[in-house]
């Protein structure tokens, strides 16, 4: 189609759609359409990660927290657009996940405020709408930052406003809502330092663009399911998410290394790419590009041959998609935990792990429920929820154990009528050490108090593999490098385990504490775990050392200092 005939079926439609009064029915079709881009551009998402850590979530957080506000809404009938809005924001609340999705949700429950009662959505509910969620956003975050999500629904809402002076249609309003969210984005590493250290933009201001731009794409009639071209580093790909977003009728998955012969074209490789298949990413780094796509039997070897006549091709790798899912549900089949056997008016406690070892340590120090999340795979509302909700006790305690599933605890905790409690803490050994000071049979509010204290009472370290070459805080990284963080913050980068192991140490002053716990990642041998906690125990003879199998994803290491 040339670009005047795009044109002009685009302007077709758009009349067409003005036309249209957007009801309750009409407003689920934009939802729906706000999920599917935002689905259609999830990695270019999580590649916006700001540390060179494994843990880019924040793309899969917001389309998993729009999934579950959209099947809210999937079979309801209803015509008012008030009605609807309050559905999504039901589904969205119940299915956040992260800060990302928990501060969308709180989006959709704002505009679902400023919607109630409407029947259908017009330029000046809309601004009043966006208002709302901008300001119910801003409430939901105790110390709220500039530069994330936040500021863009606060430019957002600021566009439609100042659209109402030159147009009441909902239409016009959101073309000048989405040309704000896009610069707001863009804007966002000039407010956030970290940010313009790293390269990046804000991933959770870049997701509520993708949102509300799938919404104008759906009015324009442009096609939602065609990424835009985004290449990210190749360490950055996460092949091994990919397997548990398997869509039925996808046989094999394909992984081609290339190197172009002429500069690539991404617009068109994905456009061709979509036609054999899905979970496409593409990666580049060292010269070179690397392809990963799920097909069906039949299209096993043609994203193979169609790279192979656009330069030369390095490397192949062709495995059975079903053989490796059935792998991966063995190996996760969880262990039969012994948790504790709360009794009504006891304290239950609520922990998330990323781990079957650490699952089993906690169980073991009286945890009554245990939530599978941490990097990568943040349990959502309705998920923590759960865990306790049957519980034969109205006393609760939440142990997040990460900085990002905090605020999906706290959301669990204001849609229940039982007394919860959640104990801010922000990683593994912090939640270990929580543990050691309870007492099931205690006052709720003074038990909840000492695991807060006993926060502070230990350091934690983590290992892991840098995703990209990257500096930040004066640390310089390469991608590929072993690095370490000191209670969250990047501290160095090293070409060991060992290497960053005992840097780590001497940077947290180990040697004035008495226990080093080595919490051994799913990735990092046994043999060479045993090997690095010697070395460990050569430096510090003065200090006790443990070796726990932790068996988290992603990171070698996760070391407790107490």
């Amino acid at each position: 189609m040339s670009v005047d005939s795009a044109g002009a079926a685009r302007a077709k439609r758009l009349k067409q759609m003005q036309s249209l009064p957007f009801d309750g029915q009409a407003f689920k079709r934009l939802v729906e359409a706000g999920l599917v881009w935002l689905r259609t551009n999830q990695q270019i998402v999580n590649a916006l990660n700001v540390f060179p850590v494994p843990d880019g979530d924040t793309g899969t957080n917001m389309v998993l927290t729009m999934q579950s506000a959209y099947d809210e809404i999937r079979d309801l009938g209803h015509r008012e657009v008030g009605q609807m809005a309050a559905a999504v924001s039901q589904g969205a609340l119940m299915g956040a996940r992260g800060n990302s999705g928990v501060i969308l949700s709180q989006i959709w429950r704002g505009i679902a405020r400023g919607l109630q009662d409407e029947e259908v959505l017009t330029g000046p509910n809309l601004a009043r709408a966006l208002a709302d969620a901008r300001d119910t956003a801003y409430k939901g975050v105790v110390r709220p930052v500039e530069g994330t999500i936040l500021t863009v629904a606060k430019d957002v809402a600021a566009a439609a406003e100042a659209a109402l002076q030159e147009t009441q249609d909902p239409i016009e309003i959101l073309e000048k809502v989405v040309a704000a969210a896009d610069v707001s984005v863009e804007h966002t590493p000039e407010l956030l330092p970290v940010l313009k250290q790293a390269g990046v933009v804000d991933s959770g201001g870049k997701g509520l663009f993708f949102v509300l731009d799938g919404m104008l794409r759906y009015i324009y009639g442009d096609p939602l399911n065609e990424p835009l071209a985004s290449v990210q580093p190749i360490a950055a790909m996460d092949l091994e998410k990919a397997m548990h977003e398997v869509e039925p009728g996808q046989d094999f998955e394909v992984v081609v290394d290339f190197h172009p012969a002429e500069e690539l074209d991404l617009q068109k490789f994905y456009g061709e790419l979509e036609k054999m298949g899905t979970s496409i990413q593409v990666g580049e780094g060292d010269g070179m590009y690397r392809m990963h796509i799920h097909v069906p039997t039949e299209n096993r070897y043609k994203p193979i041959d169609y790279i192979m006549g656009m330069g030369t091709i390095t490397k192949v790798a062709i495995e059975n998609l079903l053989a490796q899912m059935d792998e991966i549900n063995r190996q996760s089949e969880p262990d039969r935990l012994e948790l504790a056997n709360i009794e009504p008016g006891q304290i239950a406690v609520v922990t998330v792990s990323p781990g079957p070892g650490i699952s089993r340590i906690f169980a073991s120090l009286g945890a009554a429920a245990i939530v599978e999340g941490g990097q990568t795979m943040n349990p959502s509302t309705q998920e923590i929820l759960a865990a306790f909700e049957n519980l034969p006790t109205d006393k609760v305690i939440i142990l997040p154990n990460n900085k990002n599933i905090i605020l999906a605890a706290e959301a669990a905790r204001d849609v229940t009528v039982k007394s919860v409690v959640v104990v801010p803490s922000r990683t593994i050994p912090q939640g270990l050490s929580a543990m050691l000071v309870l007492n099931p049979d205690g006052e709720l509010e003074a038990v909840a108090e000492k695991m807060i204290k006993s926060l502070g009472s230990v350091k934690t370290g983590e290992v892991t593999t840098a995703t990209r070459a990257v500096e930040i805080d004066g640390v310089a990284v390469e991608h590929g490098q072993v690095i370490a963080l000191l209670d969250g913050k990047l501290v160095l980068a090293a070409s060991t385990v060992d290497e960053a192991c005992l840097s780590l140490l001497e940077k947290a002053q180990a040697e004035e504490y008495e226990l080093i716990t080595l919490y051994i990642g799913a990735d990092l041998p046994r043999a060479e775990a045993n090997r690095v906690a010697d070395i460990v125990r050569e430096k510090y003879p003065e200090q006790e050392v443990e070796v726990q199998d932790g068996g988290q994803p992603h990171y070698q290491l996760i070391i407790s200092i107490e």
